[in-house]
């Protein structure tokens, strides 16, 4: 089998953390499964210390293969708002398998860069000590964790065939579908393409928080993306992406980091996607050739913030990312799950609860409900 071709065959963005009491670890572990929907037989690392404000060493990185194999690279010191690649390292990896990550931090680290994210595939673990060797972390020093620190993207060199596809957008990307997406994919055959996740939670088109309250928050659009499409081998995304530029602006009386005047119009936010989305694609030799798709905004009916006109507002934004001739094609995630008969509304059982989010049963829903064009 002819390996000729690098192809991101994991990835993630890199926020800031939630600013908690504690913002440091010492002699930590962490230990990250990742499903490898590829065969190859080198793999490179990206890490990633953008929202960092002090260098970052890993002491230990450590990557596992199915069949118990190993190999490690060398340390890396990953400097504040930077991102590294590590060097190429041989590692045989067999397409289905699921490879394991681990890093070890000696030192007092400042773990200011990373991401939460779920899944049926994303499942971390930490643990007190330096086990990034160890086949098995001690039960009694273990706990599990859905926040990825540093691990941005892995890369795989593989056959000619295979591509990527981005998934970008907010806190519904962050959860549960593209997992879902990546076991459709390989459920369904489609074995030449990886999912790639580009999403935080909270995360807005055209503004950014800059207090400690909502700093988990994440980078704008405008600063996101440039630094998120960098994904070897991309052949499309799919952006869904500002239904927080709609549902968060309440009033300075109301919450002081939220003032009306962050309200956009629907014209701001369609001239925000072709500005900061498209124009930028246009703008990059490298990007040529990728497939973008729309994704549309789901129901908010109920959830804490929700008025009719921000609903008209959402409702307005849909028929633009439907109809617009500046992408490929659209993935109509709102008629996906939404309730036919009032469609402002989750359809019966995709609610998670919070009238926001969708439930798991949703976000399968919104798995299939990517066309299969994607996949090949």
């Amino acid at each position: 089998m002819l390996y000729n071709k690098w192809v991101a065959c994991w990835g993630n963005a890199t926020s800031i953390t939630d600013r908690k009491e504690a913002v440091y670890a010492k002699d930590l572990t962490l230990r990250y499964p990742v499903f490898m929907p590829f065969s190859g037989n080198k793999l490179r690392l990206r890490f990633s210390n953008l929202t960092g404000t002090e260098p970052v060493s890993l002491d230990k990185i450590v990557i596992r293969a199915a069949d118990g194999g190993k190999t490690s690279m060398k340390p890396l010191v990953i400097e504040p708002g930077r991102e590294v690649t590590s060097e190429e390292v041989a590692l045989d990896v067999t397409a289905g398998n699921t490879i394991e990550v681990s890093l070890y931090l000696k030192g007092y680290t400042q773990m200011n860069a990373g991401t939460l994210i779920t899944g049926p595939l994303s499942h971390g673990k930490y643990a007190y000590g330096d086990f990034a060797e160890a086949d098995e972390l001690p039960l009694d020093l273990t706990r599990n964790t859905n926040w990825f620190y540093f691990l941005n993207t892995i890369d795989i060199l593989t056959e000619e065939k295979n591509h990527a596809l981005v998934c970008y957008g907010d806190s519904i990307t962050a959860q549960s579908w593209p997992d879902y997406l990546a076991q459709r994919a390989w459920d369904g055959g489609f074995r030449n393409v990886s999912i790639i996740r580009r999403a935080v939670s909270g995360t807005r088109i055209l503004r950014q928080y800059d207090c400690i309250t909502y700093q988990a928050y994440g980078l704008k659009g405008a600063t996101r993306f440039p630094i998120e499409m960098d994904v070897t081998g991309a052949a499309s995304v799919i952006i869904q992406h500002g239904i927080n530029d709609i549902i968060h602006p309440v009033g300075k009386e109301v919450n002081p980091f939220r003032p009306w005047s962050d309200m956009p119009t629907l014209e701001q936010l369609e001239k925000g996607v072709e500005e900061i989305y498209i124009d930028y694609i246009r703008r990059h030799a490298d990007l040529a050739g990728l497939k973008v798709y729309s994704g549309t905004l789901l129901p908010i009916y109920g959830w804490r913030t929700y008025n009719e006109m921000r609903d008209e507002m959402r409702m307005a934004f849909n028929d633009w990312l439907r109809t617009s001739p500046l992408f490929d094609g659209c993935v109509d995630f709102d008629a996906a799950v939404r309730d036919k008969k009032n469609p402002e509304r989750f359809a019966q059982g995709y609610d998670s609860g919070d009238h926001l989010h969708p439930s798991e049963t949703a976000y399968k829903a919104m798995a299939d409900a990517v066309p299969e064009e994607l996949l090949r």
